[in-house]
């Protein structure tokens, strides 16, 4: 047998390494040896393209053969950036040893999926010195980017998305943009900033898609959260943290900022001890000698013993200039753990690829649909052949199960039961520090552009885009962009938070939006459940609470966030602010001592005060009537809050001062809606009380003791929404004009005595350049066609008006060869349309209809719509929607600086979605509010998160707490369906209801029977558009 000392030595071998078993990416001129004898095992592996190559390894071989086998296949050279994880028996996720056997590892390999990922994030992303390498590192950003891991502002999302879109498509074309950004989700919150990357991706005409692969990296190199992968810890005190590894050392994050580093020249070691992770420094002159070990609990030990290797591999990664050597097994006993960094170091590969001369093979970009002529790889073409005989085809994620299509899972928070360690008891490492400069000292990272972390829903998790909170069409920036989604986050998209799952933000893309460290103890919940009340009469009077909440919030916007703007900038006439402040200031009043009440009221239903109290408090009616003959007293308020609308919208027209303080005010995240929805809210709870004690009169039978109470309450709100219910419903279209307004260009006069707006959405108009999607909006005079424009404010450029008098309509599908089209026949021209499906046409023809007999009836004369300068100039139909005038273009070029505020209004979801709303479904919408707090759970997450949500406009919008003064994240509803999940889905829970809208998922949990009918009802509203024959009030007013 030949020693090793005498074995000759092949150029390139690595250090001190063992003998390898498979190919190394060191060594590409050499032969493979033989696999280890025995039988063939298949391994799938999903690439970060989502395709998935299945390798044939041998029973005994390791990891690294496998490794290999991979870098072979890809022909990467620079492959020690990368590594294979997956998720063991206990779903947690880890790194594959690449010394252990594979089969040790990998219990099930017929039921896992490995994924090849990147391992380590160099801090210069020039240090990648090949091209596929860096198009590699823009597959990982994209996927981080959808699945919400790399949480950054809106502009640097843009801009990252503008570059992945740059290397997909190629050249900005307006209509293939969109068409691409409609089919693909690169964010949570994507569709909050759809302008904006359009913006971008206008600027990066002539990019290859190598040079967008590079200016993508120069991006995320410098965000906080650039390669960040969060383990769940705690410190001492017991507060929630994240411990995070890096180039540079050890990190510490609450949620996503950053608020502490440890470099790797301070740390003397790390160990973990149990569920106790252990950082010890080096002795520090300026400090005490016990403050030199840090302490942080983990979930598990098992939790422990990942994220310390993980740190070991990192270190030895940057900070050494070869592989550590083997350690020389002891002779009697072993202490500690046998684990060690296997590979190539960053010096190594970097000075490999520096002194070698390797020939370059073509690669292909899976998603990209230009060519590159400089899409060459660092290997021999003759490499592949030499590989040991494997079967690897490509499988198709769309193919896969659900179950088996594992995505980027966030780290394991550890709380499933740990597996038998297979170490020693203490796991600990000395930090080797590299004689003399570090080798690898780059730039620090930069935190420029997108390092403050959004509260995005949207936002949270998994490389595919399907679990993501807006997915995102879900989860939307609220306000600024400061979710998502989070917000996921964002919020994400909460989400995006996203990881919303695929681990969406969106988003929701918040820290309070992603499921990472959030997990509930389900015993826990069931019993505190268990210990409230379960009468129907106790949910009807915490729906009353809940939503009384929201509503006090709504009422501080005006009284407190609006007032106190107004009051500085003197923008408005005192008469005004005065109106303004009369008119709400006692209403606001009134329901803080109205809210206390009902808390003390449910604080006794519920046993936590005067538990010795059984049957005198567990009724709300009384609480119900004393206040509703209050509130009778402000019935002259109340009536003077349509003069509030009217007074304020004159005061911005006349002012353009008073106009931009408005319009900055709806700026603000506390400013969730259009500011006019406010002023109207306390008419609205009107309704709200009244359809609470028509539950309530409803459940109770006539012996009750609480239901004489609540009869009388019930007469009297009936009576006070009879007599304001004129009024409400005129301020509903006037304050629904104003809106419109705001998102319409080219328009004047819309808001006139008589005008009365019936329905919004999407139409595709037939022209001679075919079926082009056109956003359509129906008054009771006229019906007027648009398309999305390029303003800074994402107005709807307005391209035609069709005069309702004398129109006629007819179904021409047969006619014209298009499905659910029909024809519009007016005096002065005829224009051909068609719906997105059956039931869309439907609705738009019968409401058409209805207006057109309106029209008829009317004796008031035809007001043109249009702008002076529209109608002298006629838009050509073909050709309009593409022309931008001179101040448009100037506009879109500063879109990355502005707030995208307008993204998320009804009409922009609509035009997003392809769906329509009526003046019935806002009415409806109206009345069906809802707040409280409910468990989301995302498609891939194990558990779930609390959060304080609240129904209203047709979205979803999310809190931490009902405390807080704004959402982190929002959900428009608009195209989603909501169902009850079924059993193959594995939520074996009670009162789950599940929202989806094409592949995005999310489940909610509500906490009785009660709230979960009260949840589906007020969604199905928005989800399904209302009949218009169900409101006939509403339906009167036309």
């Amino acid at each position: 047998m030949v020693e090793p000392a005498d074995r000759p030595s092949a150029a390139g071998q690595r250090l001190g390494a063992p003998e390898s078993f498979g190919v190394s990416t060191l060594e590409p001129g050499l032969r493979p040896p033989a696999q280890p004898p025995g039988r063939q095992v298949a391994i799938r592996v999903q690439m970060l393209d989502d395709t998935q190559e299945v390798f044939q390894i041998s029973q005994r071989s390791p990891g690294k053969l496998l490794f290999d086998l991979v870098c072979v296949h890809l022909n990467l050279v620079e492959g020690d950036y990368f590594g294979l994880e997956y998720q063991d028996q206990r779903k947690m996720t880890v790194w594959l040893d690449l010394l252990k056997p594979t089969l040790k590892q990998i219990r099930r390999p017929k039921n896992t999926i490995l994924r090849f990922v990147v391992k380590f994030f160099p801090p210069d992303h020039t240090q990648l010195t090949e091209e596929l390498t860096q198009y590699l590192f823009a597959l990982q950003i994209k996927r981080d980017l959808a699945c919400g891991r790399l949480i950054c502002n809106d502009t640097s999302a843009a801009l990252m998305v503008s570059h992945i879109i740059q290397s997909e498509i190629g050249d900005f074309d307006e209509t293939q943009s969109w068409q691409h950004l409609l089919h693909n989700k690169y964010l949570p919150d994507q569709d909050a900033i759809r302008d904006k990357i359009t913006d971008c991706h206008r600027k990066h005409v002539g990019h290859t898609p190598a040079e967008s692969d590079y200016q993508l990296l120069e991006i995320a190199r410098r965000l906080e959260m650039y390669g960040v992968r969060l383990h769940p810890a705690k410190d001492r005190e017991g507060t929630k943290l994240s411990l995070s590894v890096a180039h540079t050392g050890v990190l510490v994050f609450q949620g996503y900022t950053k608020i502490n580093a440890f470099n790797w020249s301070k740390i003397r070691k790390l160990s973990f001890k149990r569920k106790r992770f252990l950082i010890k420094l080096r002795a520090d002159t300026s400090q005490n000698a016990h403050h030199d070990t840090l302490e942080f609990a983990m979930a598990s030990r098992d939790c422990c013993k990942i994220f310390w290797k993980i740190c070991v591999e990192y270190h030895a990664f940057f900070r050494l200039f070869e592989e550590p050597k083997p350690k020389p097994k002891p002779i009697l006993f072993t202490r500690g753990s046998s684990f060690r960094f296997s590979g190539r170091t960053q010096k190594q590969i970097i000075d490999y690829v520096k002194d070698s001369e390797i020939k370059k093979v073509p690669f292909e970009r899976k998603h990209s649909k230009i060519l590159s002529s400089s899409s060459m790889t660092p290997q021999s073409s003759s490499f592949r052949s030499q590989v040991p005989k494997q079967c690897s085809m490509s499988v198709p994620l769309a193919d896969q199960p659900d179950s088996a299509r594992l995505g980027h899972q966030a780290e394991s928070n550890g709380s499933e039961e740990p597996a038998a360690a297979t170490f020693s008891t203490n796991g600990f490492h000395d930090i080797q520090a590299a004689p003399g400069s570090d080798p690898t000292q780059s730039r620090q990272n930069h935190h420029g552009t997108g390092s403050a972390p959004d509260q995005q829903l949207l936002n949270p998790g998994s490389p595919d885009s399907e679990d993501s909170p807006l997915g995102s069409p879900c989860v939307v920036v609220n306000g600024n962009g400061s979710v998502n989604g989070q917000g996921m986050g964002g919020t994400s998209v909460l989400g995006p938070g996203q990881s919303p799952e695929g681990r969406q933000l969106s988003p929701l893309t918040s820290p309070l939006l992603t499921d990472a460290g959030y997990v509930r103890n389900e015993d826990e919940d069931e019993a505190r459940r268990k210990k409230f009340p379960t009468d129907k009469a106790y949910f009807i009077a915490k729906e009353l609470l809940t939503t009384e909440r929201t509503y006090l919030n709504d009422l501080q916007v005006i009284t407190e966030s609006f007032q106190g703007v107004a009051g500085k900038d003197e923008a408005f006439p005192d008469s005004v602010n005065n109106l303004i402040s009369a008119s709400y200031d006692p209403v606001y009043k009134f329901h803080q001592g109205f809210l206390k009440e009902v808390e003390q009221r449910l604080a006794q239903w519920e046993g936590r005060s005067n538990a010795h109290i059984k049957g005198d408090y567990q009724r709300i009616g009384d609480v119900l009537l004393k206040n509703i003959q209050g509130l009778r007293q402000l019935t002259i308020h109340l009536q003077k809050h349509s003069e509030c609308l009217v007074e304020l919208e004159r005061a911005c027209r006349s002012s353009r001062k008073a106009e931009a303080l408005c319009r900055e005010f709806e700026q603000q995240r506390v400013c969730y809606l259009p500011f006019n929805i406010f002023l109207l809210r306390p008419l609205h709870r009107l309704l709200h009380y009244k359809l609470i004690l028509e539950r309530l009169c409803k459940h109770y039978p006539p012996t009750h003791d609480d239901f004489r109470d609540s009869r009388a309450a019930l007469a009297d709100i009936s009576e006070m929404v009879l007599q304001l219910q004129g009024t409400m419903m005129k301020m509903e279209n006037f304050q629904k004009l104003l809106e419109l307004k705001k998102d319409l260009t080219g328009i004047d006069n819309l808001a006139i005595p008589g005008r009365e707006f019936i329905r919004l959405g999407c139409l595709s108009k037939l022209s001679g350049k075919g079926l082009q999607q056109r956003m359509f909006f129906l008054f009771s005079d006229s019906l007027v066609y648009t398309s999305r424009g390029m303003t800074p404010s994402n107005q709807f450029k307005v391209h035609g008006q069709l005069p309702l008098y004398g129109m006629t309509i007819r179904e021409s599908e047969e006619e014209w060869g298009v499905p659910h089209s029909f024809t519009l026949f007016g005096q002065r021209q005829s224009v051909v349309v068609a719906a997105s499906c059956a039931s869309e046409m439907e609705r738009w023809v019968e409401d058409i209809r209805m207006a057109i007999d309106l029209a008829e009836q009317s004796s008031s004369p035809h007001t043109d719509l249009l702008s002076t300068s529209l109608s002298d100039n006629k838009l050509s139909e073909d050709g309009g929607a593409e022309q931008e005038s001179e101040e448009e273009l100037c506009g879109s070029r500063s879109s990355l600086e502005r707030q995208g505020h307008r993204g998320n209004t009804t009409v922009h979801v609509c035009w997003h979605r392809n769906t329509s709303v009526s003046m019935v479904d806002f009415s409806v919408a109206v009345e069906n509010q809802l707040s409280g707090n409910l468990l989301r759970k995302f498609k891939n997450s194990n558990g779930w998160q609390k959060l304080w949500v609240v129904f209203t406009n047709f979205s979803l919008f999310f809190y931490k707490s009902h405390q807080d003064d704004y959402p982190l994240a929002s959900l428009p509803l608009l195209g989603y369906s909501v169902t009850v999940p079924s059993e193959s889905e594995n939520i074996h829970k009670d009162y789950v209801f599940k929202l989806h809208f094409k592949s995005h998922v999310y489940y909610f949990r509500s906490e009785s029977e009660y709230t979960f009918e009260r949840w589906m009802e007020v969604i199905r509203s928005a989800t399904c558009s209302a009949s218009r024959s169900l409101p006939s009030t509403r339906k009167d007013l036309y």
